[in-house]
């Protein structure tokens, strides 16, 4: 039986994830994940596309969320109390706008140094409303679509498989910053053919394949690009329609519930087996 393997939330979008052994998943992903952001003077989003070393930014959501807690290399850690009403600012993610709370300038002078470029902090206010697409539509907070990041080990055993055998090296889990990881199933992507399950009390809906980008490159403990893996190994047998590559499914909550390490994922639904990869692409991103 399929189980869950491990659960990470990423309070501050961006940043390194905290796993945790149980968590109370919401409409909007698991408890705590992506409801902070890190923005430029602009307001625009920062991500380890360009700005690596968020990997060595470590937040914990303590206090049921009352606090974020942000510790680096170098620096003395801040222990901020989270303000859920504080000044409301417009964001971009993705080039699309929504609304931030910024967090104060304690929080944006810290990350400032952490960062060597100038940095705000914003949480998701309470008014939140953000529908993503995909088959199974759904909501979230600053994550990049969809609420859930899926993840089996035996993808990632695949993957090393062949990066080894053209001489690298095997690249952790945390490279693909998965929310859920899967043991238990014999092949590899068996993720992107769900099309519902139950994972501990929840309900969970497929979206999408999840089209990996640079972030994958960076090596998520010295907060530096790594080199051309695993794009270049994923270009060579998870090539989209599109040109980029995919690994991972995301999915969107269809009733909230609790997870734990080691509860069953219980696949409910599939799709079509005989349905080629570009064909499911082609249907779910148009």
């Amino acid at each position: 039986m399929a189980r869950i393997a491990e659960l990470v939330t990423y309070p501050v979008k961006g940043c390194a994830g905290t796993p945790v052994r149980s968590t109370a998943l919401t409409p909007a992903g698991l408890e705590h994940d992506r409801t902070f952001m890190v923005v430029d003077e602009e307001g625009v989003f920062r991500s380890q596309r360009k700005d690596p070393r968020m990997a060595r930014i470590r937040p914990e959501a303590a206090d049921g969320g009352a606090r974020l807690v942000l510790n680096a290399p170098g620096v003395e850690p801040l222990d901020l109390k989270a303000d859920p009403e504080g000044p409301r600012t417009g964001v971009l993610l993705h080039k699309k706008g929504f609304t931030g709370l910024d967090q104060g300038d304690a929080a944006a002078e810290w990350l400032s140094e952490v960062l060597g470029a100038r940095s705000r902090l914003v949480r998701v206010p309470p008014d939140h409303d953000r529908r993503v697409s995909g088959l199974t539509p759904g909501t979230s907070g600053y994550a990049d679509s969809t609420a859930l990041l899926v993840l089996s080990l035996a993808s990632l055993d695949l993957l090393n498989e062949r990066i080894c055998a053209a001489g690298g090296e095997a690249l952790p889990m945390n490279r693909f910053r998965p929310n859920i990881v899967v043991s238990g199933w014999p092949d590899p992507h068996t993720e992107d053919r769900v099309r519902t399950a139950r994972a501990g009390t929840a309900e969970l809906g497929y979206a999408k394949v999840c089209i990996r980008c640079a972030v994958t490159t960076v090596d998520q403990e010295a907060g530096e690009k790594a080199g051309p893996e695993p794009l270049r190994t994923l270009a060579g047998y998870r090539r989209a329609d599109d040109g980029g590559v995919s690994f991972g499914a995301k999915f969107s909550v269809v009733r909230p519930g609790v997870l734990a390490v080691g509860d069953p994922f219980e696949p409910t639904s599939w799709d079509t087996p005989e349905q080629g990869l570009g064909e499911r692409l082609a249907a779910v991103l148009g």
